[in-house]
This record gives structure tokens, C-alpha cells and sequence, in this order.
């Protein structure tokens, strides 16, 4: 097991902090890793040892990784000074920063801030949790390391689009942890583009009044994220789509889109580029379809000619028919 060995020689019943602290590091870090170096200031000298790091979430209401980040943040500005060991010395005053067991679901459900988290998403949900959602909540919490605040934005979020699937908060839970967002801000700036985005695009086709359908996103996903295209571009390819085919057509648009990013395309500048390239092309086979088109005409003629070649041509003395058919 690793444990956290720290040194201070402070007396007993005061805490001293350095203005160095203060002036040079206090400002720049984030207020929960502040809480926890002034709570192992205080605790160094203390009777009863260094806590564990449970005791200091539960002391300061943070999660266990929420107290490791913060010592592992002081421990590179060279603030915070402990030694990694399989095993300790008894006599030293040490606090456990093992991993915790992502099995052991049961202890993160006796957690004061976990039995909220559970009970706000009953709120929002406005049904009891299942056993698989809170599993999913569970997962949430410790394996991808979502404080309770983003946890209830998440559900918040997905509920006000209509989803209460399960699933789909899962879906959105993991996205938003391979973009690496960390905190409600970040997540609300995050919705806040990809809504912008997906509106945008949706009033391009005319369309409004509705959310886009989940084939929908995974189109203007890709044009955003995978082409790298922005707004404008986007927006001309979807004008295009409406103006050839009069109708809404995501597919159609893809295929612009995709034609595009094939040819290295990437503002309107590219595009009016391309479009000129393609005229010049089309006005080099321009001839050549002429002459195709003259050719089969002339084969054409020939064969009308040539249709009744095996009857034997006949000559008619018209005034003569006539004389014959008055004297009748």
C-alpha cells in the first residue's frame, strides 16, 4: 500500500503560513487544492497523525481524487514534499493514497455527497434510481472522476434535451470525459457550442421548431470535428444542397462536404477556387462532347438513309396520274 509521509516544524498550536504562499501561489491555484494544503498544514503536528485522505475528503466535502489531484498539484510547484512507499514505518505519520477499488461501490454509497448526487437525479429524473442507474452514477463518480457538480449538470443537461435514458446520459457522460471536461463551466461552454452549431445548420434547411435527431448530430458532428469546417462553409454546402434538390438533405450535403475535404478545401476563398477549377475542366470536355454529339448524329442520318436500301426505287409521272384520274 503507498502512503503520504510529510514533515513540518510548526508548533503544536499554531498553523503558519508563509507569505510566499500568499503572494506567489494562493492566487494562481484552484481554491479546492487550497483547502486541502492548508488542512495538511494544520494536521502535521497534530496528535493523532496525518489523515487519511477520506478523513480530509469528508473533512473538507471534496472526493478522494479531488484530495490526490491537489497533492499531486502542490507536490509539483515544490510546496509539498512526501515519499511513495510500498511500506511505511509505523512511527511515521502518514495518510493512504491508494487507488480506490472501483468494485467497492457500496462504500461511495455511504458518502454524505454521493447519497445527494443519488438523490438529486431522483429529482430530475422523477423516479426511484434502478439498480443499473445507479451503477451509472456510481461509474460516473469514481471512474471517470466527475464531482458532484458536473454529475448534476450532466443530468440536468440531458434532461432538458428530453433524454432520461440511462444510456444516453452515459453516452454524453463519456464524451465529455474524452474532451477532457472537467468542471460545469467548461461543460456549459461546451453545449453551449454544439447547440449553436446544430441550430444553426437546422435553420440553414429551414427547419425549426424541433432538436436535431440523433443522425442529424452525428452529421454536423463530423463536419465540425472530423472536416474541421467552419459555420460558413458548412452553411454554403447546405445552401447548395437546397438549391439543387429543394430539400433538406443531410446526406446530399455530406457528399459536398466530403468532395470538399477531400480536395483540401477550407474557407469560402478554397471553395470559389474549386468551383473554378471545375469550370475549366468542364469547358475542356466541353468540344469533345460536341463532336461525340455531332458523330452520332451523322451515324444517325446514315442509318436513316441507308433503311430502305433493299426495295427497288420508284418513279412517278404525277401530271400524267392526274390527266388518268380526270377522264375517269
Amino acid at each position: 500500500m503507498t502512503k503520504l509521509t510529510l514533515t513540518n516544524h510548526v508548533q503544536t498550536n499554531t498553523t503558519v503560513l508563509e507569505n510566499e504562499f500568499i503572494d506567489n501561489h494562493m492566487a494562481n491555484a484552484n481554491g479546492e487544492y487550497v483547502k486541502v494544503y492548508l488542512f495538511l498544514l494544520r494536521h502535521l503536528k497534530g496528535s493523532n497523525g496525518i489523515p487519511t485522505i477520506s478523513q480530509i475528503a469528508d473533512a473538507l466535502d471534496d472526493t478522494e481524487k479531488d484530495v490526490i489531484r491537489a497533492l499531486n498539484y502542490w507536490k509539483n510547484q515544490g510546496l509539498l514534499d512526501y515519499e511513495i512507499r510500498t511500506e511505511a514505518p509505523a512511527a511515521v505519520p502518514s495518510a493512504d493514497i491508494a487507488a480506490s477499488d472501483v468494485s467497492d461501490i457500496e462504500r461511495f454509497r455511504s458518502r454524505k455527497e454521493f447519497r445527494e448526487i443519488l438523490h438529486v437525479t431522483e429529482q430530475y429524473l422523477q423516479k426511484t434510481l434502478s439498480h443499473t442507474e445507479m451503477d451509472a452514477i456510481t461509474y460516473f463518480y469514481e471512474s471517470l472522476g466527475m464531482s458532484a457538480d458536473l454529475i448534476e449538470y450532466l443530468i440536468e443537461y440531458c434532461v432538458e434535451n428530453n433524454h432520461k435514458s440511462i444510456h444516453y446520459i452515459k453516452k454524453v457522460a463519456l464524451s465529455w470525459h474524452e474532451q477532457n471536461i472537467t468542471t460545469v463551466a467548461q461543460a456549459k461552454c461546451n453545449t453551449v457550442f454544439y447547440n449553436k452549431n446544430y441550430y444553426t445548420v437546422l435553420n440553414a434547411y429551414g427547419i425549426r421548431g424541433r432538436a436535431p435527431a440523433a443522425s442529424e448530430i452525428s452529421f454536423i458532428k463530423r463536419w465540425y470535428e472530423e472536416y474541421g469546417f467552419s459555420s460558413s462553409v458548412i452553411i454554403e454546402a447546405v445552401n447548395r444542397t437546397m438549391d439543387t434538390i429543394h430539400q433538406p438533405s443531410f446526406d446530399y450535403t455530406e457528399s459536398i462536404l466530403k468532395r470538399w475535404f477531400d480536395k483540401g478545401v477550407h474557407n469560402l476563398t478554397d471553395i470559389a477556387a474549386a468551383d473554378s477549377d471545375y469550370m475549366k475542366a468542364k469547358e475542356h470536355k466541353t468540344p469533345n462532347r460536341e463532336n461525340a454529339r455531332t458523330q452520332k448524329t451523322a451515324a444517325a442520318g446514315r442509318k436513316a438513309e441507308n433503311k430502305f436500301n433493299n426495295f427497288d426505287s420508284r418513279s412517278y409521272d404525277m401530271d400524267d396520274l392526274e390527266r388518268r384520274l380526270l377522264q375517269q
